[in-house]
């Protein structure tokens, strides 16, 4: 139950997965801790309204979408239909169920959560504006900042919620199956639009960039390609957004291509996935003295410290990637070093997953990075038409690669795309952080039939040949 006090020995503002898991670990080492956030309980953007009921919609479609393809397999399911509400019911429950499940942890743990929001009024002290009751001050020994971020908006068009959306103002449902566009094809954009397809919308794309997911290496982009032309075909690229007009329910939207060349046509809605912009506004940073750089990103060090030592950031408020993983395990640093603990901030990868169908991961170093930095490397790739796992589940396009140091014979990256492509990039992570050579992967057993065989054979495939894959030697 939250108590109203005037000092702690830790406070947290926001309390997404940055901020409940530098919370949870520092209540673990013994600190007295209050989070704060404007939500009923722990969770932020990522469980309320991305992350978690963007991938149980995702799996909606996934089901949807295998019932169609079972038709190769000898099953014909005749029709399948969905009941949008039943379907909005079940994402809300699962919300609800794992943001409940963070409040009892909370409780648990003793920590104070207030359901308000905070700005300094100076570098030890914080006002505070609760869900209920007056305002009051709270003085702190140590702060952590866990405010996240949110999405940016296109120049010029301010969302409205209700036809100009944010994916979390699109997560809500709310009469989505009409004519949709959706703006920018990275992350967001994609798992959007693959959601909301399946769901029943209409949905066109427009991409500023050449190719989807900007800085994803091409081949395992062709992957999604060949997968999808249902979407691919709804994708303009080289286009942008130069005015939005709202005409009775409809919105005029019209584009230009990379020639020039304009075009308006009429949505219902529009949904723009275009980047994030960081929520260092209205928390008094500058009364704090708080530094933040030029795209209003908190300065932090290794230990998550900005230029006032007593006073942390973590997550997307404090710098790219805006990942939820990387919050949180910034949030356990900030949680140690406050406790004494040795600890730091470096990651020699980050993985990313964009949970489409299929998937696409990636983590460490890339194709496309180490040619713009000019680095030798060797590139293995192993088609997913030579694994077993793969072929059973019909799934014949995936690709996995490494990119492997020629002289250390490290793995410095790797990329899968495909059906669960996400589950692989676990055990690649791992192997970079370990200093993990190629061998390594090679004479690592792994299960048989796996998709992770995928990661041994293109690890063999450095040395030679894989033995279900073979390359003519000139």
């Amino acid at each position: 139950m939250t108590k109203k006090q005037d000092k702690t020995e830790v406070v947290i503002i926001g309390a997404g997965p940055g901020g409940y898991a530098a919370a949870f670990h520092a209540a673990d080492l013994g600190k007295e801790v209050t989070l704060i956030d404007p939500k009923e309980n722990p969770g932020g953007v990522c469980l309320y309204h991305g992350c978690i009921p963007t991938k149980a919609l995702l799996h909606v479609a996934s089901v949807k979408e295998e019932a169609y393809h079972a038709k190769e397999w000898g099953m014909d399911f005749k029709s399948v239909s969905l009941d949008i509400n039943k379907v909005r019911e079940w994402k809300q429950k699962v919300v609800k169920q794992l943001t409940g499940g963070l409040g009892q942890l909370s409780k648990s743990r003793k920590i104070n959560y207030v359901r308000g929001t905070a700005r300094f009024k100076n570098d030890t002290s914080l006002t505070i504006e609760p869900h209920e009751g007056d305002k009051y001050e709270l003085a702190f020994e140590k702060a952590i900042i866990a405010t996240g971020a949110r999405a940016a908006s296109l120049p010029g068009v301010d969302f409205d919620h209700e036809r100009i959306l944010s994916a979390e103002a699109a997560l809500e449902m709310n009469d989505m199956l009409g004519d949709l566009l959706v703006v920018g094809a990275g992350y967001i954009g994609l798992e959007m639009s693959v959601i909301f397809h399946a769901l029943g919308a209409n949905v066109s794309i427009i991409e500023l960039t050449s190719g989807i997911m900007p800085g994803l290496d091409e081949d395992l982009a062709s992957v999604f390609k060949k997968s999808r032309p249902d979407l691919m075909d709804r994708i303009r690229f080289e286009t942008k957004v130069t005015s939005v007009k709202k005409s009775g329910k409809k919105l005029k939207v019209t584009f230009e291509d990379k020639e020039g060349k304009s075009k308006t046509e009429s949505f219902d809605k529009m949904l723009v996935s275009i980047g994030e912009k960081p929520n260092t506004e209205n928390l008094g940073l500058a009364d704090a003295g708080i530094e933040i750089d030029q795209r209003n990103f908190v300065k932090v060090n290794e230990f998550r410290q900005t230029n006032k030592k007593h006073i942390y950031a973590i997550g997307d408020v404090a710098g790219l990637p805006l990942l939820a993983h990387k919050a949180s395990h910034e949030g356990r640093v900030a949680a140690e070093h406050i406790s004494g603990e040795k600890t730091a901030y470096e990651p020699k990868a980050i993985p990313g997953i964009v949970f489409t169908e299929p998937e696409l991961a990636w983590v460490g170093l890339t194709e496309k990075e180490a040619k713009e930095q000019e680095r030798k490397v060797v590139v293995t790739k192993f088609p997913w038409s030579a694994s077993g796992r793969a072929t059973t589940l019909g799934e014949n396009i995936g690709l996995t690669k490494l990119i492997i140091d020629p002289e250390t014979e490290r793995l410095l990256g790797a990329g899968f795309a495909g059906k669960g492509a996400g589950s692989l990039v676990p055990e690649a992570t791992l192997a970079i952080e370990m200093g993990a050579v190629a061998k390594d992967l090679e004479l690592t057993i792994h299960p048989h039939p796996t998709l992770s065989e995928t990661i041994m054979e293109a690890a063999e495939m450095f040395y030679g040949q894989a033995t279900h894959s073979y390359k003519r030697k000139r």
